[in-house]
């Protein structure tokens, strides 16, 4: 049997550094316990852009898309019959949304406007809503989750949902950026 060899000089043995005490690990007992270890860690380590992306993870399960969805009191809608000259294109444009909803006299949701359909009109001229219209819309509801949003956006390959309510009456609308953002910060 060989024995160890040491090669280190014993004189050098007091320059030896001590082992640092065991320190007892601490382990979250819940997601709120493990958020407030997230708060509580020095920025240095962990930026607030991080630990929001941290938080955002960790709630995602019990989030809803009515925690993230435009309400309908800022959508922009469009009438069917509604001409679309200058005024209101400018007016679509401003808004910074990229979809409109189309509704009826009696506001019932007829299909959606895409900017892309827009960007082809002439500024000249003027043509009717109806013209433009894309009659499938996809729909969530206020109180889905965010995982089932997931499951309806990979299901229907679509990026704009308007949401209902319990009673199945508009309340706003929904789209895979919000989650990208929510998700990314």
């Amino acid at each position: 049997m060989q024995k160890f060899v040491s090669f280190v000089d014993p004189r050098l043995e007091r320059y030896r550094t001590k082992k640092a005490p065991k320190v007892a690990k601490y382990t979250p007992a819940s997601t709120a316990d493990f958020i407030d270890v997230l708060k509580r860690t020095p920025r240095s380590i962990l930026s607030n852009r991080d630990r929001s992306r941290i938080a955002a993870i960790m709630s995602f399960d019990s989030r809803i898309v009515g925690d993230l969805m435009v309400p309908k009191s800022k959508m922009v809608f469009v009438k069917d019959k509604e001409m679309l000259g200058p005024l209101v294109l400018d007016k679509l444009y401003k808004s910074g949304f990229t979809n409109f909803p189309v509704v009826d006299g009696h506001d019932k949701v007829l299909g959606v406007i895409h900017t892309e359909a827009l960007n082809a009109l002439e500024i000249k001229t003027t043509s009717r809503a109806s013209k433009y219209i894309d009659p499938h819309v996809d729909y969530l509801h206020a109180t889905d989750t965010l995982n089932f949003a997931v499951d309806e956006i990979e299901r229907t390959n679509s990026y704009y949902f308007l949401v209902l309510d319990t009673d199945d009456s508009l309340v706003g609308f929904f789209t895979t950026q919000m989650l990208l953002d929510y998700l990314l910060g």
